[in-house]
């Protein structure tokens, strides 16, 4: 019996170090083998043929930044909403999965108001 149950959970188990050493390993592997080359050219603004202007490090505003959160935000709620309506077949009959979804939806509403109402988000 305990053996069958490692066997179904294996694979997870080895795609979930996988998924955790993957982006370590390759972070390393980049640090060793790019070269490292500083020169007064690498900080240039590039502009497609164009002498450069200006600065190569700019500043943005941080209302950017507020509306990339939101966007983000909003794009996994989309995914959750996608997921939840695409297996909607097995779960209609089920109150604890509409509960979840209800209270999902209204965190959401609370959140987008909150955001409206601080006034950060009026482009939206």
């Amino acid at each position: 019996m305990e053996s069958d149950l490692l066997a179904r959970y294996f694979p997870v188990a080895l795609f979930a170090i996988f998924t955790l050493l993957f982006p370590v390993g390759t972070f390393f592997a980049t640090r060793i083998l790019r070269k490292d080359s500083p020169g007064p050219l690498k900080d240039l603004t590039y502009e497609c043929g164009e002498v450069p202007e200006g600065e190569a490090m700019i500043q943005f505003h941080f209302q950017y930044y507020v509306f990339a959160i939101i966007f983000v935000v909003f794009d996994v709620a989309a995914i959750f909403l996608l997921l939840w309506a695409l297996s909607s077949s097995a779960t209609w009959g089920s109150t604890v999965a509409f509960a979840s979804i209800a209270l999902f939806i209204a965190i959401m509403f609370i959140a987008t108001n909150y955001a409206l109402k601080k006034e950060e988000v009026l482009y939206i």
